[in-house]
C-alpha cells in the first residue's frame, strides 16, 4: 500500500523507467552490458520510489492514557525544554529522527480536537541540527483530550525533505494513529509533552509510529 502523497512522483518514476529501458534496449544492442546497467540503475530508483512511500497498516491501540509515536525512527532526543511557540513554558521534548529508509507518514499520536495549526517557511538544515527546530521549513500542531491534555508535534524538513504535508486543521476531531500528514525525503519530529508525562522510550530506541507508546500518564 502506497501513500497519496506519492502518487505522482511514482507514476513519473515508473514512466521514466520504461523509457529508459525501451530506448536502450533498441537503441544500445551492441551493447549488451550498458542495457544491463540502465535496467539496474532503472529498477534502483523504482525500488527505492515505491519503498519511500510505502504506507503500511499500523494496529494502533486506542487510548486517551497514552501516546504513540507519530513516525517511525529513531529517538534522537528526550529532554526538558522550554516551548516558545504555543505553550511558552517548559515541556519534555521527544525528537524522533527519519531517514530516508524510514515509512514517511506522520500519524496523530493522540485522538481529540485539533487546536492549532500553523505552517512555517524556513531553512532546510540537518534534520539532526540545533537549530533546525526553529530555523528550517515546519509545521507546528497541538492536539488535546481531555484525559492527556493538549501535546503539541512539530514536523521539520530536513536538508533532503523540501516538501511538508499537513492535513490538520483546527477544531478538526482526529482519532489516534491515523494519517495527519508527510515528509518529503528524510526529517524529523518533535513531541511536547506535558512535563508529568511517564517517558516509555529511550534515547537511540528505534519505533513505529502508531504502534509504539513513547508516553503516559503517571
Amino acid at each position: 500500500m502506497f501513500h497519496k502523497e506519492g502518487r505522482l512522483i511514482i507514476r513519473a518514476t515508473l514512466i521514466l523507467a520504461i523509457i529508459g529501458v525501451d530506448l536502450s534496449y533498441f537503441l544500445l544492442k551492441e551493447y549488451v552490458w550498458l542495457q544491463y546497467l540502465i535496467y539496474t540503475i532503472a529498477l534502483f530508483f523504482v525500488i527505492i520510489i515505491l519503498q519511500f512511500f510505502r504506507n503500511p497498516k499500523r494496529k494502533t491501540k486506542i487510548s486517551d492514557n497514552h501516546i504513540v509515536a507519530p513516525v517511525d525512527g529513531k529517538v534522537v532526543v528526550i529532554e526538558e525544554v522550554y516551548e516558545s511557540e504555543y505553550f511558552k513554558d517548559k515541556r519534555i521534548q521527544v525528537s524522533i529522527f527519519m531517514s530516508p529508509l524510514n515509512v514517511h507518514v506522520t500519524r496523530y499520536g493522540l485522538g481529540g480536537i485539533v487546536k492549532f495549526s500553523k505552517y512555517h517557511p524556513g531553512k532546510f538544515l540537518v534534520a539532526w541540527h540545533p537549530k533546525a527546530s526553529e530555523e528550517n521549513e515546519r509545521t507546528t500542531v497541538v492536539v488535546e483530550n481531555k484525559t492527556f491534555g493538549k501535546v503539541l508535534y512539530r514536523q521539520i524538513a530536513g536538508a533532503l525533505a523540501k516538501r511538508i504535508v499537513n492535513y490538520a486543521e483546527v477544531g478538526q476531531e482526529v482519532a489516534q494513529g491515523t494519517d495527519a500528514g508527510f515528509i518529503k525525503f528524510g526529517s524529523r519530529v518533535d513531541v511536547f509533552l506535558p512535563l508529568d508525562a511517564k517517558i516509555n522510550v529511550s534515547l537511540n530506541q528505534k519505533v513505529k509510529g502508531a504502534e509504539d507508546i513513547i508516553a503516559s500518564l503517571k
